[in-house]
């Protein structure tokens, strides 16, 4: 059993589109591919057909793994989310005491993370060490690099 992940709407429409676009798309084309690669002959000796049947077995323990994640999936209301601590859906204005730094994240689901747009997986190091801190608090999080202190400046939604 897949363990629940909670994503905005936003981010579970796009794993149906993409969930869609591999079944719709992507599948047909490497079914055509595996046939084309099929009417050239012998099988034991066509590495295109060997290619084109390992693809097809990637896309679809992609397209399972998928569904699984959409059928583990609930819907997060964010009107309902508080601020007074860090959860899940928060956006966290953190500074790094070592380099003055401000950092700016929006803690998600791992299937939403995207670290160009500033969401971190409620999975990551920092994230698991700044779940139930508050504003103003000061928290060393344990990173690949070492530990780095962080003080907590703003929580919204």
């Amino acid at each position: 059993m897949a363990k629940i992940s909670y994503i905005t709407e936003e981010g579970l429409k796009k794993l149906k589109e993409e969930l869609d676009h591999l079944s719709n798309v992507e599948r047909p084309a490497i079914s055509l591919q595996i046939a084309e690669a099929r009417d050239k002959g012998d099988l034991s000796e066509n590495a295109e057909y060997d290619a084109a049947k390992e693809a097809q077995g990637l896309l679809e323990m992609k397209i399972a793994k998928l569904k699984d994640t959409i059928a583990s999936s609930r819907i997060i209301d964010e009107t309902k989310i508080d601020t007074k601590t860090i959860q899940i859906m928060n956006k966290v204005k953190i500074k790094n005491i070592k380099n003055n730094a401000v950092m700016v994240y929006t803690i998600v689901s791992e299937p939403e993370a995207d670290v160009k747009k500033g969401k971190i997986s409620v999975d990551t190091p920092i994230a698991k060490g700044l779940l139930g801190k508050k504003v103003g608090d000061t928290v060393d999080i344990s990173v690949p690099s070492g530990i780095i202190p962080f003080e907590i400046i703003e929580i919204s939604r």
